[in-house]
């Protein structure tokens, strides 16, 4: 095992420790794409698993979609292209042919096999997806459609970090059709408070749920809201995003419907997402100097027991129990692993799975069995306790229980201590050039030239006008003109 960094003394370095040493993640031979090991891949999946029935369970199905986009589809809607031009990787030709340079063979695009129409390979599904649509809907029989897709994703970054920003990532991305501009918004706020719920409820992970300001919406969009999630060295990071497409992207596939009373209308729509991003999230928001923390309803495996012996037959005995408490503990808690290894001393065996995050471990020894207890450690404080074999499943998960609602409350109070309402730009500007930044509440002027400044100048941009926010009257923070009220500042992912 490694050293990892502490987080005082380099904080991106920290990050990659920790992934590294989790084993969550690992450089591919693509440039800016990574290898999600199966210790990250577990953590996706729970997400999958979690997401997908929240969708199901408020009537949404799952559908798939090429990954090779025709470039003249992303042309239809102005803003959409504009937004995504400069990320879009192309495909040209279908072919390849082998031609000899240097006296070595290579291989190069067989002009033959040029595509008559080039194809994006997928940063979004929107304009795919429409031109489905348009074939789908006619009458308002037809809708709504409440459309969800897990998929991956390309978008050309020049710097990259895993998880956080990767030229290839995972997400899901849903795709909803309506009859009415109420029944879309009202989507794309349910989505926004499913992923409240997601962050809060199952990553223990606080989070601030608004709407991003004109200049920071989605291409395509009239309204895209967000999630905010502070960071253990106070910025933030987006953690999902609902997007009200109101109708544009049915005016620029021509998707029209008839409603009950004959008239013919366009359709509105929303789409949303999250991607693999929130697990740089869950792990920046928790995770300590010793290495990977995670929530148990996050983890992908909840416990783990090491049983400890000197000799074969004690080797026997406490591996046996290890098992079977193991077995009893599974149908309850969930994925629990055994870690009967015996080339490992177990300091070895308790410092490689806190690294990896497990929440909950378990020490089994001859004297632990005799008085038929294990030891509970958990990972995020290094509390100890005892628990009966007779009642260990109720034992283990109002551990796990404790562990959850810690990890949330640690996480919310740092939030309370590192946000602030400020006024003037002296305190602004102090804020984060000499007080660590974190949130910043402000009134803000509303005027686009005001908040590019306060970018420009200082790094800091408004994260979202939050929905329980403070809409007083005041004076802008940076130009001193009117405000409407205040919105949140700060640095970012």
């Amino acid at each position: 095992m490694a050293e990892i960094t502490k987080r005082a003394d380099d904080y991106n370095r920290w990050y990659q420790d920790v992934i590294r040493e989790a084993e969550l993640a690992d450089n591919s031979p693509v440039r800016g794409c990574m290898v999600i090991r199966p210790n990250g891949y577990a953590i996706w999946e729970n997400i999958q698993r979690t997401l997908d029935a929240k969708f199901k369970e408020l009537g949404h199905v799952n559908a798939y979609f090429p990954l090779l986009i025709p470039k003249s589809f992303l042309a239809k809607e102005a803003e959409h292209v504009e937004g995504f031009a400069k990320e879009c990787a192309i495909v040209t030709h279908h072919r390849l042919m082998q031609v000899e340079r240097d006296g070595k063979a290579d291989l190069i695009p067989d002009p033959a096999s040029k595509l008559d129409e080039e194809y994006v390979i997928r940063p979004t599904s929107e304009t795919v997806i429409w031109d489905m649509y348009r074939k789908w809907i006619q009458s308002y029989r037809d809708l709504p459609i409440l459309i969800n897709q897990w998929a991956n994703v390309m978008r050309w970054e020049l710097r990259t970090r895993m998880f956080l920003r990767t030229t290839e990532f995972l997400w899901q991305e849903g795709h909803t059709a309506h009859a009415t501009e109420a029944e879309g918004r009202a989507e794309t706020l349910q989505m926004l408070e499913v992923y409240r719920w997601f962050a809060e409820e199952v990553l223990a992970m606080p989070v601030i749920a608004g709407v991003k300001t004109p200049s920071e919406r989605f291409a395509g969009a009239v309204e895209t809201y967000s999630i905010e999630a502070m960071m253990q060295d106070n910025k933030a990071l987006q953690a999902a995003t609902s997007h009200d497409l109101g109708q544009n992207f049915a005016r620029a596939f021509d998707v029209k419907f008839q409603d009950q009373a004959g008239k013919v209308d366009l359709v509105w729509a929303t789409s949303w997402g999250m991607s693999t991003r929130i697990i740089g999230a869950l792990l920046m928001t928790h995770s300590d100097d010793d290495g990977l923390v995670l929530p148990p309803r996050i983890a992908g495996t909840k416990v783990v027991i090491v049983p400890i012996w000197k000799n074969d037959d004690e080797k026997s005995a406490v591996c046996a129990a290890a098992q079977k408490l193991a077995a009893e503990l599974r149908p309850r808690i969930g994925p629990v692993h055994v870690d009967d290894r015996d080339n490992l001393r177990p300091g070895w065996k308790y410092s490689e799975w806190e690294r990896k995050g497990v929440p909950l471990r378990l020490e089994i020894g001859p004297r632990d069995l005799a008085a038929a207890t294990a030891m509970l450690k958990s990972r995020h404080d290094g509390a100890k306790r005892t628990a009966a074999f007779v009642d260990i499943a109720d034992g283990v998960q109002a551990e796990l229980d404790r562990i959850q609602r810690d990890l949330f409350d640690r996480a919310a109070a740092r939030l309370v201590a590192n946000t602030h309402r400020l006024d003037t730009w002296a305190e602004f500007t102090d804020l984060y050039a000499n007080r660590g930044g974190g949130f910043a509440h402000c009134p803000w002027c509303g005027d686009a030239a005001c908040e590019a400044q306060v970018q420009e100048e200082t790094k800091v941009t408004i994260r979202n006008i939050p929905l329980d926010g403070d809409e007083t009257p005041g004076a802008c923070v940076r130009c001193g003109k009117p405000s409407r009220g205040r919105v949140l500042f700060a640095q970012a992912y």
